[in-house]
């Protein structure tokens, strides 16, 4: 009876210790979710408060892009607006303002004037390296989401969650397609390189051996030979006088019927 009591006790005690260890977990988990958030949160404040100035600047030398001026002031408060929303909603909020930040750099193009002012470049610089902070921490905060949400639908986890009322948090996740599109890649002709032509295709019925025959200096522009016919009797002209190499001798007598050929041996 003593035994069963035990290791009834043991059995409890043991649940209790994993019991409070995934709440603990969760509670860790949920306050690391929030952590990353509010450092995304200030690098997102940090980017309202450079658009100001950069529209300011890129608005004296390109006073004709109203319009895209006008967007984006809309849209960065519509953002500053949204500060309290879930991060789905903050998430399509911060795409659109992307996309017309983008439009309005795109424009800028067109001012050459603009891109060399100093005032201009450190205020592009300082939003590019906001961006990247943004992007970085996004990553960040959704791996942690990841790993809280699987642990609230797995078992034996998803039972302290639904005992303790542990929610899925929410993904921060780009709505921009210029951002999310994947770049199209041509590799053009397999086998050439780009500005490289592509090697000669050979003519039906001709053959080759399969080496590269190297090329004689003015053998490009030679017309091609056409022998003439041959009459019987009559010298062939360009053939070679004279015996053919490894033949015998000058003055040796050539070889008879039944006699062996010359082979150079004594």
């Amino acid at each position: 009876m003593t035994f069963v009591i035990i290791a009834i006790l043991v059995i409890v005690v043991i649940l209790a210790i994993a019991l409070i260890t995934s709440y603990n977990r969760f509670v860790k988990q949920r306050n690391l979710i929030q952590e990353s958030w509010r450092q995304i949160d200030v690098e997102l404040h940090r980017r309202y408060d450079l658009i100001p100035n950069l529209v300011e600047t890129v608005r004296a030398f390109a006073a004709h892009e109203r319009h895209v001026f006008e967007e984006v002031a809309r849209l960065r408060s519509q953002a500053v607006n949204v500060q309290g929303a879930s991060p789905e909603q903050r998430a399509a909020a911060e795409g659109e303002l992307s996309g017309a930040l983008r439009q309005m750099m795109i424009s800028v193009e067109a001012y050459p004037q603009l891109q060399s002012n100093q005032n201009f470049l450190g205020l592009q610089r300082e939003l590019t390296d906001t961006e990247d902070r943004i992007a970085a921490g996004r990553r960040f905060y959704n791996a942690n989401v990841g790993d809280y949400n699987t642990r609230i639908e797995a078992f034996p986890s998803n039972v302290v969650a639904g005992a303790f009322k542990f929610e899925k948090a929410g993904y921060f996740e780009v709505k921009d397609e210029a951002v999310r599109s994947v770049p199209q890649v041509s590799f053009g002709t397999i086998g050439s390189v780009a500005g490289e032509q592509a090697p000669p295709q050979m003519q039906p019925g001709v053959q080759s051996s399969g080496q590269i025959q190297p090329q004689m200096p003015g053998q490009q522009d030679a017309p091609h030979y056409q022998p003439q016919q041959q009459l019987p009797g009559q010298p062939q002209y360009g053939a070679p006088q004279g015996p053919p190499a490894g033949g015998p001798p000058a003055g040796s007598p050539s070889p008879q019927d039944g006699q062996p050929p010359f082979t150079g041996g004594h």
